[in-house]
């Protein structure tokens, strides 16, 4: 049917927590934030290893190199952002709401290729429809897990076939919606022994948050950051 998340962590330079926030005027919505030609000039050319963001509650662990495709599909009236809704029974994040994406296998040759193998293996989006833009700085999880977003521009029409064991549902969010500061919420809860922040970004039926969130909230600060 057509449509219309490899090794030690490494010594980081600097670091951003995932709930900071740019304290400057925000737009009364996230339709200036949406151009893609801006948008591609915000991102990074490579993966980055000298800049990060730290999920609250991240130490001094060993973190598993991941991989997500942060697909944003250029619809003709405005652009969406393609997420997954996780199956309940799953080891990692039951039914949580992410990228499509997953650890990087030891023959993976770069965050890019996990991610466009995992969106294969997860949705069936053929490569033949993506496009990588660029990438946005690695996202360090409290679950343990270091990620590279890898964000694409997907050309429909294009046809998915979801795994049923990973994916419970596939569906698309306006950019604008993720991109607009009154749709930011964020939140807090106890995990192993602390109180921990995160973000959120509620849409219908679906509860976007933490490190999908977080990884949305990290282009909203690029984008914001360039407005300087």
């Amino acid at each position: 049917m057509p449509w219309r998340p490899c090794a030690r962590r490494s010594t980081r330079t600097s670091a951003l927590s995932a709930t900071d926030t740019l304290h400057r005027p925000a737009p009364p919505d996230g339709q200036a934030l949406c151009d893609l030609a801006r948008l591609r000039r915000v991102l990074l050319r490579t993966p980055s290893r000298t800049h990060a963001v730290l999920e609250d509650g991240v130490g001094d662990e060993d973190l598993l190199p991941a991989a997500v495709l942060f697909a944003i599909v250029k619809r003709d009236n405005a652009p969406t952002v393609l997420l997954t809704q996780r199956t309940a029974h799953l080891k990692d994040h039951p039914g949580q709401v992410s990228f499509p994406g997953g650890r990087c296998e030891d023959d993976d040759p770069s965050p890019a290729h996990t991610a466009l193998r995992e969106a294969g293996e997860e949705i069936g989006l053929a490569a033949e429809f993506i496009e990588i833009a660029g990438y946005l700085p690695e996202y360090l999880t409290s679950t343990g897990f270091r990620v590279t977003p890898v964000v694409a521009l997907v050309t429909p029409p294009f046809e998915l076939t979801p795994d049923a064991f990973e994916v419970a549902e596939v569906f698309e969010v306006p950019l604008a919606f993720l991109l607009d500061p009154a749709n930011h919420q964020e939140h807090s809860l106890h995990y192993r022994g602390r109180l921990r922040r995160y973000h959120a970004m509620p849409y219908g039926k679906h509860f976007i948050w933490g490190a999908t969130a977080g990884m949305i909230m990290s282009l909203y600060r690029a984008l914001k950051a360039a407005e300087r």
